[in-house]
């Protein structure tokens, strides 16, 4: 049995050498890669790379979007023995200082113009980087630098090399062992400074084989590879599961063209966060509410029917045949062409996860033919730790325990994992590591939960986060901040949440609005604005936001543990919360500290009852550039309820 991702490659070209293995668009057409000819590139890029002084065991930086040669680089370098770190190809120079020195880097495949710019940028402060060699040369022509080449130079050289001694390459295959390391993930630092993640070939292929086993994938499947190549949920889906199973992995023309490349393919095995498909839903309901009265008619009606048979007819549930008849006609007119409208026309397998989703939205989808799960796993584990079976699907909890993987609950509610996919060590931090991963194996993954009667994992939220309201009527309360912002980004209204309330007497929340589905619902109801800072300072925005928080507040009320941390107050930011500015990490994750610290000013706002504040900040562009923006932001209370909850709330949100 194949052990490393370049022995895999040498069974698939073997196995089925015609068989399409990769492609992207290029200029509006689809370009295509056989087994046998991927393998040929790959030869002649390690042997390329072997020629330029690569030594096995070195890192090296892999910077781009998903594109064949990108793929091609990584299996090169594991072909060496050499280990491939890619980074996100829309960070900033300065974030790919701390991982190229902390891994003393010399090599760096990148995509294009911009990735080499980025690179010379911080080449002073990053000595060990010796070459930098690109795919793309348009805009290249004239630089002259020491150490940068085309991609095209490496193949050349590898040629030669190749044709000289063709028995090379599988010797150094040959050499690397299973539980060599493969990659190194350097995680998105959400709480600081990034860490490397270390995986071995055992860790990423035992982990991808469960996840292939459970859902029974084939060569037959057909991915999108859209997501971003440094984020490993994206190297198990598009390139270890891939290389395993050996099905076709298509790289879109551009981010901006990935929703018409996903309708051109078609994909049957798909992997997208909650806000994709509740950007993909709120397009659908704003095409929906401009359409014609018998239209919206006949879709509020099928889909009605929709959502009390289809989720039960996707579980293999019994549903009567009259009902089954009914659902058949509406996927005639309705639900066959809302899939296809989406892309969504064969997916066989679509996973969700990252965020929770909310429940309408987890139904939505399961009751038009999408066969959507949730997925729970992380950097550390290679992804899989618990999927959801076919059968067995409850938007409640996300899923349970793979093949090869254990769970436990500690004393303080943490979710304990041990599996084949674990990961070695991160890279030069071994503090770090024993503080997460036991000598047993264990792995602490932060996240407070617990196994319900029938097995299934249930998040409530990270184990730092929960915390107890200090002071007032609810003083003791528990309080978990990601489960509230979940529930408030359940509304397509609503994209960013961010709560605060530990160690204060009440619930506190600064929101970002969608800007695409209130702009749409601002324009319908001949509401004029300007931009997004005009728009969401808007005293109807206000009111559509306080609705929102009011829900939330009811579902909370009835929840004996959280009753207590309902929101009292709210603001809308003037701007949303980006990655550039570091609110957020590559993975759109919340770097709560940091906006913490950042917007001090309107937390102490929020709970100093001031009707509204002043802020001016500071907004940074990708080429390095900044501006400065400046608002002064409403501040509304909302209505709580139950028995301790003040039912008053203010009369003039002015």
């Amino acid at each position: 049995m194949s052990s490393t991702f370049p022995e895999l490659l040498l069974l698939q070209s073997r196995q089925r050498p015609d068989a399409i293995a990769i492609r992207e668009k290029r200029y509006g057409i689809w370009q295509t890669l056989s087994w046998r000819e991927l393998l040929t590139f790959v030869t002649h890029q390690a042997c390329g790379l072997h020629v330029a002084g690569l030594s096995r065991g070195e890192h090296v930086a892999v910077i781009g979007s998903n594109r064949i040669r990108l793929y091609g680089s990584m299996l090169a370098i594991q072909s060496l023995g050499a280990i491939p770190v890619p980074m996100y190809q829309d960070s900033v120079a300065n974030e790919y200082v701390f991982p190229i020195n902390n891994a003393g880097m010399r090599f760096a495949l990148v995509e294009d113009q911009e990735q080499v710019d980025k690179l010379l940028q911080i080449r002073a402060q990053c000595p060990t980087l010796t070459h930098i060699y690109y795919d793309e040369p348009r805009g290249l022509r004239n630089y002259d630098e020491p150490g940068l080449a085309s991609s095209e130079v490496l193949l050349d050289a590898g040629k030669a090399f190749h044709a000289d001694q063709p028995e090379f390459l599988d010797t150094e295959i040959a050499q690397t062992e299973p539980e060599d390391v493969a990659s190194i993930f350097f995680t998105s630092g959400t709480t600081g400074v990034p860490k490397g993640v270390v995986h071995t070939y055992s860790s990423l292929i035992s982990s991808s084989r469960a996840g292939a086993e459970f859902d029974r994938l084939t060569h037959r499947e057909e991915v999108l590879a859209y997501l971003p190549p440094a984020w490993i949920g994206q190297n198990i889906f598009s390139y270890a599961q891939w290389l395993l199973c050996g099905y076709v992995v298509s790289c879109p023309e551009a981010s901006s063209t990935v929703d018409i490349d996903l309708k051109e393919i078609g994909p049957t095995y798909y992997f997208a966060p909650p806000r994709v498909f509740e950007a993909r839903l709120t397009s659908v309901m704003i095409r929906m509410e401009d359409a014609g009265w018998i239209k919206r008619r006949m879709f509020a009606g099928f889909m009605q029917l929709a959502r009390s048979s289809g989720p039960a007819l996707m579980s293999g549930q019994p549903v009567g045949v009259g009902r089954r008849l009914l659902y058949g006609l509406g996927d005639l007119f309705v639900y066959g062409p809302l899939r296809n409208s989406l892309g969504f026309s064969r997916i066989r397998v679509a996973y969700t996860a990252g965020e929770a989703i909310g429940p309408d939205l987890f139904v939505f989808y399961r009751s038009i033919g999408v066969n959507l799960k949730q997925l729970y796993g992380m950097t550390e584990a290679a992804v899989f730790v618990c999927l959801q079976p076919d059968d067995d699907v409850d938007v409640e909890s996300v899923g349970m325990p793979v093949k090869g993987v254990e769970l436990n609950v500690a004393d303080n509610g943490e979710i304990l994992v041990r599996s084949a996919g674990m990961f070695k060590e991160y890279y030069k931090e071994p503090a770090a590591t024993a503080e997460v991963l036991t000598d047993d194996g264990w792995y602490h993954t932060s996240d407070a939960g617990y196994l319900d009667e029938s097995g299934h994992l249930r998040i409530i939220d990270r184990v730092k986060d929960v915390g107890r309201l200090s002071g007032g009527p609810d003083d003791g309360a528990m309080f978990a901040p990601k489960y509230i912002e979940n529930m408030l980004k359940f509304y397509p209204q609503i994209k960013e949440a961010v709560a605060y309330g530990h160690g204060r007497d009440r619930v506190c929340v600064m929101l970002n609005i969608d800007y695409e589905a209130v702009g749409n619902w601002a324009e319908r109801r001949g509401l004029p604005y300007t931009g997004y800072t005009d728009l969401a300072q808007k005293a109807e925005v206000y009111q559509l936001m306080l609705d929102c928080i009011e829900k939330v507040n009811q579902q909370l009320s009835a929840d004996k543990l959280l009753s207590g941390s309902q929101i009292s107050r709210f603001l809308v930011l003037h701007k949303e919360l980006d990655a550039d500015d570091g609110e957020l990490t590559r993975t759109n994750k919340v770097r709560r500290g940091h906006i913490q610290e950042k917007y001090r000013a309107l937390i102490d706002a929020l709970y100093d009852d001031k009707p509204e504040q002043s802020i001016e900040t500071t907004i940074y562009f990708e080429d390095g550039r900044s501006a400065q923006i400046s608002a002064t932001l409403s501040i509304w209370d909302a209505k709580r309820f139950g028995r301790n909850a003040s039912d008053a709330k203010s009369a003039d949100h002015v």
